[in-house]
């Protein structure tokens, strides 16, 4: 599983014009699956994610979480985060999960994320998405499971 992760004032995606997700501070998550990904993966990347010290204090000082200011997330769907471009000038998705597995294990990391009690917000899984943000910072955090 890898996670591109972006702190943002706000973000929201469209699909066909259409506003389908959107949120005012908090993260916008890029997920990938891997082949080889399990249900197993998700309860680490979600805690990692939740309490990643990220935000600012008083201070300007990294120390604060995603929980910590009860902010929100919003997750997109990205199998080209597998995308592997050594060989060639075409990137090969060989490595991404399958999309009927990858859906299913978007679907529980959601489902995760809201029961942690985060507003999540979402694309829709393999469409065309048009994603906007004003990144915090900025501060882009590349996770891996």
């Amino acid at each position: 599983m890898r996670v591109i992760m972006q702190r943002v004032l706000r973000a929201s995606v469209s699909v066909e014009g259409k506003t389908v997700g959107a949120i005012k501070d908090g993260l916008l998550l890029f997920v990938g699956f891997g082949r080889e990904d399990e249900e197993d993966v998700l309860d680490t990347a979600v805690d990692k994610i939740l309490n990643l010290r990220i935000f600012s204090d008083e201070n300007g000082k990294l120390n604060l979480s995603l929980l910590d200011q009860k902010y929100s997330i919003l997750a997109i769907s990205q199998f080209t985060l597998y995308a592997n471009c050594t060989r060639g000038r075409r990137p090969d998705f060989t490595h991404a999960a399958h999309p009927d597995k990858a859906a299913h294990l978007f679907e529980l990391f959601k489902a995760k994320l809201r029961e942690k009690g985060v507003h999540t917000e979402s694309g829709i899984f393999a469409a065309d998405m048009q994603v906007e943000l004003v990144n915090d910072g900025p501060v882009t955090i590349s996770l891996e499971f």
